[in-house]
């Protein structure tokens, strides 16, 4: 069983969002789009890992056809239409990544051919963020031509564990200099966070890469202890996408509704829901 969470450059036009997530099919659990972002998050798996890998070829073709990133603004890192697609093993805390180094393997070389678009690679040998900073540069594309497609920009593919994405929001006052601020004070290699301008608020953003380490409840104390020194405070917390079971019911229950999470939330309670 295998997980794929497709990250698309398009978050406000809701009928475009869901011609490109029709193309998911069955194999679609969730869809979490932010207008201020600019950006969707489509968690896609199954128990066939060449259905997950059809439905994600399927939804990063639609995107490439949908979004034009030479008229894309959003508070979000982005350099491509279909910007970053991480495979990652199921159930959650499966050791081996081998079938999802496959996948991108298999993913990456097709989009490349078939799309057009360069792709960069990610996970054992290198972070998304150290591909970020170095893709075109000190990096070249691993997959595709040497050189950004037109509208549709470079993918990033990768294979990793499944990860938390997690944003809180700082309070009414809060500047982007406190958000960037508390990113910092609490950024170590398993909480990965940005400090953003989101619309007229800013928000300290997180990839929980070790969630059974430091998952939500966690990155919510750290943030709102290093928020207490700047006199600042955490108003509302967001999950994006889903969480794996074991680590929502690690977290006291009656701290749930605080830290924005819920038992249908889960990427258990999903499956079990497609069936």
């Amino acid at each position: 069983m295998i997980e794929s969470v497709v990250n698309v450059s398009e978050g406000r036009d809701r009928a475009r969002i869901a011609r490109i997530a029709g193309h998911a099919g069955s194999r679609l659990l969730d869809v979490h789009s932010d207008p201020d972002h600019h950006r969707s998050v489509l968690t896609i798996a199954g128990t066939d890992p060449a259905e997950v890998e059809e439905a994600t070829r399927s939804v990063v073709a639609a995107a490439v056809t949908e979004i034009d990133l030479r008229t894309h603004e959003g508070a979000h890192p982005r350099f491509g239409a279909a910007d970053v697609v991480p495979f990652a093993p199921l159930p959650f805390g499966t050791e081996s990544l081998e079938e999802a180094l496959d996948a991108r393997r298999r993913t990456a070389r097709w989009i490349g051919t078939h799309l057009g678009v360069p792709c960069f690679l990610y996970g054992p040998e290198r972070s998304l963020p150290d591909l970020r900073r170095e893709a075109f540069s000190r990096l070249r594309p691993d997959t595709g031509p040497d050189r950004p497609h037109p509208s549709a920009g470079a993918t990033a593919v990768g294979a990793r564990p499944v990860l938390v994405a997690y944003n809180l929001w700082l309070d009414e006052d809060a500047t982007l200099g406190d958000a960037r601020a508390l990113a910092a004070a609490v950024r170590t290699p398993v909480l990965r966070t940005l400090g953003l301008a989101v619309g007229s608020r800013v928000q300290v953003s997180c990839n929980l890469v070790a969630p059974a380490t430091t998952g939500p409840d966690g990155a919510y104390r750290a943030i709102e202890g290093a928020a207490r020194t700047r006199h600042r405070s955490i108003e509302h917390a967001e999950l994006v996408g889903l969480i794996p079971e074991s680590v929502l019911r690690a977290i006291p229950h009656r701290r749930w509704a605080l830290l924005g999470l819920g038992a249908s939330a889960t990427v258990e309670s999903r499956l079990a829901a497609r069936r």
